[in-house]
């Protein structure tokens, strides 16, 4: 799994680099308490995950109510999300194993990084802050950062034209198909971690140049 030419990496957040399952956990059934909906476990949520706080929300609503009545609930709804998960974000959350370790190699060996995230970009910036991250990157984009967000290609390639390099030399690290799909539309190679989020899916079914067990475990793939 040599991986040859890389200058960059660009990192996803969520499920990669941080174990937030448990503060969307909270947040998301404050909310839903304060609706008088049921709770939903933490599997169930984690599975909703990865495609940005819009696309949560009504997937959240949808779950008790029909598709009419989700968009005229939509913009309270978020609303109440946003200032539940800005009290908890990082509250109840714990870094992967190896991501420390990782950042550092990837730093020394000379590479720039990059977080691309489709959480929104307030809650990223402060999170990686929060957890002694956000050092490691040059630059951090979130879900509403750039007109579109992964899986478009569209984060990656803004990624390349900041650090003036070839997608080819832009190696991206995910946990889910939105990663994967986002480096192969925009012409990256890309790694796979396989103990996020990926909507309950196995991360050996997504196309990808391989799947390493932690952030740590990259670095001999980067070496050559």
């Amino acid at each position: 799994m040599p991986l040859r030419g890389i200058r960059a990496v660009a990192i996803d957040l969520d499920g990669t680099l941080v174990d937030t399952s448990h503060d969307f956990h909270v947040s998301i059934n404050l909310l839903r308490a304060e609706l008088s909906l049921a709770p939903l476990s933490l599997i169930a949520i984690t599975r909703l995950v990865g495609r940005g706080a819009d696309h949560l929300i009504r997937q959240l609503l949808a779950v008790d109510f029909a598709p009419a009545e989700v968009e005229a609930r939509f913009a309270d709804t978020l609303a109440r999300y946003l200032h539940h998960y800005r009290i908890n974000n990082g509250l109840h959350s714990s870094i992967y194993p190896g991501v420390y370790e990782g950042l550092a190699g990837l730093q020394a060996m000379g590479l720039r990084m990059a977080c691309v995230t489709n959480k929104p970009f307030e809650f990223a910036d402060a999170l990686l802050a929060q957890r002694g991250l956000r050092e490691y990157f040059e630059v951090v984009y979130g879900g509403d950062s750039l007109p579109a967000r992964k899986p478009d290609p569209l984060p990656l390639l803004q990624v390349c034209s900041d650090f003036q390099l070839a997608p080819s030399a832009l190696l991206m690290i995910g946990d889910s198909c939105n990663d994967a799909m986002a480096a192969r539309a925009a012409g990256c190679p890309v790694l796979m971690v396989p103990y996020g989020y990926n909507y309950g899916e196995d991360v050996h079914a997504i196309d990808s140049d391989g799947i390493v067990a932690t952030l740590h475990a990259a670095l001999p793939a980067l070496e050559t």
